[in-house]
């Protein structure tokens, strides 16, 4: 590891271990280091068993781990995630503070009423000859609990998000590129509302001049450099 390198680690870590409140950001950089494919098909998700499939068998990567280290520690308000795989929550990371901005594939939802089935169940049924599943309740047409494009985000996620990061007194950006809004506001309400800014990201941003810390390195060997110093300080 390059001097300058280390020093924006240490630069890091010592923000986390002076910090009172700590949100983690996350987007596509974080699931792509678990070679997660684009489940977003033109081809429609029940032509695609397999990738249901895959949302039980894929696994969290180090950056995953990491962000839930710092739950473990006590350091972690929440994650607000652009990701949709659950990942998050399968490192360790408690549902309560996972804030899905873009939905989640772990569940399905019925268009008619809204009742959400978790994807493993439908996935059985398709395995099983049924070609278009429905809501055992009303018969509503089943989706992916996703936000697809054009659909408006989700009110909830979004004000609870903003309200996170504007009580936060460190934001961390992992593995994103911060070019989808509304999401890619949260980095600016923190720093509006007074709070650090740290931004891990191998490509540039556009809220990068507001960053207090960059790092242009991936998410997992960044975060699990990191949190090893932060474990370090917090132990001596």
């Amino acid at each position: 590891m390059g001097n300058e390198l280390e020093e924006l680690i240490e630069e890091v870590a010592a923000l986390i271990v002076e910090a009172k409140t700590v949100v983690v950001f996350t987007g596509a950089g974080v699931s792509t280091e678990s070679s997660l494919s684009d489940f977003r098909s033109p081809e429609g998700i029940w032509t695609k068993v397999s990738m249901m499939r895959m949302i039980d068998q894929v696994q969290p990567n180090p950056a995953h781990y990491a962000i839930a280290e710092l739950e473990k520690l006590g350091k972690l308000d929440c994650a607000i995630t652009q990701n949709v795989d659950g990942l998050h929550q399968k490192a360790g990371v408690p549902e309560e503070k996972v804030i899905e901005l873009h939905g989640s594939l772990r569940w399905m939802k019925c268009l008619g009423c809204g009742k959400r089935y978790p994807t493993a169940e439908i996935a059985n049924r398709v395995e099983q000859g049924v070609k278009e599943p429905v809501c055992d309740d009303c018969g509503g047409t089943l989706k992916s609990a996703t936000i697809s494009f054009g659909e408006p985000m989700p009110a909830e996620e979004i004000k609870e998000a903003e309200r996170r990061s504007r009580s936060c007194d460190l934001m961390i950006v992992v593995g994103s590129s911060l070019a989808v809004f509304p999401a890619a506001w949260m980095p600016i309400y923190a720093k509006e509302s007074g709070a650090k800014l740290a931004i891990i990201n191998v490509g540039p941003t556009p809220v990068d001049r507001h960053a207090d810390v960059r790092i242009s390195e991936s998410a997992g060997d960044a975060m699990s450099k990191i949190l090893e110093r932060v474990k370090s300080k917090l132990a001596a």
